[in-house]
């Protein structure tokens, strides 16, 4: 695959113009932060999620930075910086000030230095970001340009399967390796070359906090006994605020793609996750998930869920 290139790219600071400004956000601003995710709650799930944890724990706690824009005045812009970076520029902003608070972003994370495994979120302030960071990090192994960005408010359209649930610490020995079968498939590489103890920490967890469902089987596609237990189908809640459950991983066991069992497990996903919220909301929260355009069977397969496309996400990928 060709590597995609911006046609522009510079540093901010040389455009000939005043030096755009952000800052390192507090503690204290955390608030003002999420306010400005709220405009556009499945964009900013990314962000949301980890300035929810903020929230409760504090940013250092909380495993990375939040960035705000403008440096002094209301918020009008944020960025995550932690292992993903995920930049939340409201399209209702002018053209002026997106650039602006891209453009702020950027010198921040000049400043810093790659730190994070992948630019995230809605595209078109991943796109500008990257325009103006791409100068100076590294050539990525692949941008993502197009990820129709789905979501669900309702009960799915297609019957849920009875035998997916959410998964239980004593099962994470027969659920990881199904989770590093779909990463390794997604991305490229192994999450767990070289030991991968934080990738195997971070399964434990969306197990441990009711954020991993799956279909567990012992027996073979052919309907053999005797195959041990094994993952046939898989999905997490990767990101979760007060209002948006995110659903990341996606995976059906390779010997049994074909067979009509990813839409009822992920309508089992929408209708338990809508049952019991993830996260802190008082009602049923929308349920999201983002997929790269050319999957046409994925994109086929959350439609006739009754997933519909409520914007674009975009991944540059190091």
């Amino acid at each position: 695959m060709a590597r995609w290139r911006p046609a522009v790219s510079s540093d901010p600071s040389r455009r000939g113009r005043p030096r755009p400004r952000a800052r390192e956000l507090r503690d204290v601003d955390v608030a003002e932060a999420l306010a400005v995710c709220a405009g556009d709650p499945v964009a900013s799930a990314l962000a949301a999620s980890r300035l929810e944890v903020a929230r409760r724990v504090g940013l250092r706690a909380a495993g990375g930075q939040a960035w705000g824009f403008p440096a002094e005045g209301a918020l009008e812009a944020v960025c995550w910086s932690g292992a993903n970076l995920v930049p939340v520029v409201p399209v209702t902003l002018s053209a002026a000030d997106r650039d602006a608070a891209v453009a702020g972003f950027a010198v921040l994370a000049m400043r810093s230095g790659r730190r994070s495994s992948s630019v995230v979120g809605e595209r078109a302030g991943v796109l500008a970001l990257w325009d103006l960071l791409s100068a100076s990090w590294p050539v990525p192994r692949e941008v993502r340009s197009e990820q129709p960005s789905l979501a669900i408010d309702r009960e799915p359209d297609v019957e849920p399967d009875p035998l997916v649930r959410r998964s239980v610490l004593a099962e994470v020995p027969v659920v990881l390796p199904a989770c590093v079968s779909m990463f390794t498939e997604e991305v490229g590489y192994s999450p767990v070359q070289g030991g991968g103890r934080a990738y195997a920490d971070r399964v434990r967890a969306l197990v441990s906090a009711g954020r991993s469902f799956v279909r567990i089987d012992e027996t073979g596609p052919d309907g053999a006994p005797g195959q041990g237990a094994h993952v046939v189908f898989k999905a997490e809640l990767g990101a979760v605020t007060d209002r948006v459950a995110q659903v990341q991983g996606v995976w059906v066991d390779p010997r049994y793609r074909g067979r009509g069992f990813a839409a009822p497990g992920m309508a089992a996903v929408v209708r338990q996750t809508r049952a019991l919220p993830g996260g802190a909301a008082a009602s049923p929260p929308v349920v999201s998930l983002y997929v790269n355009d050319y999957n046409a069977r994925a994109l086929a397969t959350y439609r006739r869920v009754g997933f519909e496309q409520v914007g674009s996400y975009a991944t540059v990928l190091f």
